[in-house]
């Protein structure tokens, strides 16, 4: 297999095979949404952006080095801004011997907001309530709307251990309290972020990207930045 050989074409980035054994991700420019709205969560390419890709890499790299600093375990290799790439180690998304599809994410809900209200609304004190970084898994599965796992059915399933599930919740609170304190530090609040976990010799790790597409965030107004203005409020 070439450099040259696409093996994976997401929504927001390819994928490439490496000579080395690694992988390579290029970032693009495309947008996800629905009915003309702009949504990271979204399952359809909805248009483009231009530089937003390069942009979402930036920020990757910027939340990666702090990660790093806090010891949590990634499969980043290095950063080229100039091509729009990261290099990578391979690593297994969880249930992807069985789809060839397959993944988790793990998003974190510091407050109450979003899909959390519209299944929860009527138990919810009030919007933004606060939620003690709560934890939920959805599986990456376009085809029924990613829906969520509870922990025993993760486990039962096979997709991960008990431990690998509980390293996976604790890295992902870890993550978020990361961002949210670098966020707080410029003013701004962490609504809610999702991750996504891969396994490298059995070891839950952070893969693909940390950037707008994958958070949710408020300004001291309590309006929503979009991709461009959170990236000029962490990159400048």
């Amino acid at each position: 297999m070439s450099e040259n050989d696409v093996i994976y074409s997401g929504k927001t980035k390819d994928i490439y095979a490496l000579a080395n054994g690694h992988l390579k991700l290029v970032f693009k420019d495309d947008v996800t949404g629905e009915n003309g709205v702009v949504d990271p969560g979204a399952n359809s390419v909805m248009g483009q952006i231009q530089g937003k890709g390069r942009m979402s890499l930036e920020m990757t790299q910027y939340f990666f080095e702090k990660f790093h600093a806090a010891h949590i375990p990634t499969h980043l290799v290095s950063v080229d801004v100039a091509q729009g790439a990261m290099e990578v180690k391979r690593a297994d998304p969880p249930g992807k011997a069985i789809s060839e599809t397959g993944g988790l994410e793990f998003i974190c809900r510091p407050l109450a907001y979003g899909s959390f209200l519209r299944r929860y609304g009527k138990y919810v004190k009030a919007p933004l309530q606060p939620l003690d970084y709560l934890v939920e898994v959805t599986l990456k599965d376009d085809e029924r709307g990613d829906p969520l796992i509870n922990d025993d059915a993760l486990v039962i399933l096979g997709l991960l251990t008990r431990a690998q599930l509980e390293q996976g919740k604790e890295m992902t609170r870890q993550i978020a309290t990361i961002v949210e304190r670098d966020l707080r530090d410029k003013g701004l609040t962490l609504v809610d972020m999702k991750i996504e976990v891969g396994l490298i010799g059995g070891e839950v790790v952070l893969i693909d990207e940390v950037s707008a597409d994958a958070m949710r965030v408020m300004d001291a107004n309590g309006k929503q930045l979009d991709h461009q203005a959170l990236y000029s409020l962490l990159i400048g």
